[in-house]
């Protein structure tokens, strides 16, 4: 069995399409599902099979982070590797993210368009010795 997708849901999810595909350059697909409206894909045709897809929900609320009782909580994130985490969390908030205001150690944790958290990790061979 392999992995095909992580879906994230959005109450506008062409914008968090459009979010992710600039801050990874992926190739961006639209499929159109009939009466469960238009999925979006991102695909790295060079390295991966997994897609990142993007589902429209319209009663959609954001997560909080860190969590906060009574309040919709999240459901799961993305990690990704980074070999230079500064630049990357700068090239992040460019694309429209905003840095969480709880950060622990050298992970950097932002919050995409929709609520959804996400963290810039410093590849193995970058972590604080």
């Amino acid at each position: 069995m392999k992995l095909s997708s992580v879906v994230l849901d959005s109450d506008n999810a062409l914008k968090l399409a459009e979010f992710y595909q600039n801050l990874l350059g992926w190739e961006k697909k639209v499929y159109n599902h009939g009466e469960n409206g238009d999925w979006i894909t991102l695909r790295n045709k060079e390295e991966s099979t997994t897609r990142l897809v993007f589902q429209q929900i319209d009663n959609y609320q954001r997560p909080v982070w860190p969590e906060e009782d009574n309040k919709q909580q999240q459901m799961v994130h993305l990690d990704f590797y980074s070999e230079n985490v500064d630049k990357d969390v700068e090239h992040a908030i460019k694309c429209g993210a905003t840095l969480a205001s709880y950060q622990s150690g050298d992970w950097k944790v932002l919050i995409d368009p929709a609520g959804h958290p996400f963290c810039i990790v410093p590849t193995r061979e970058n972590r604080m010795k």
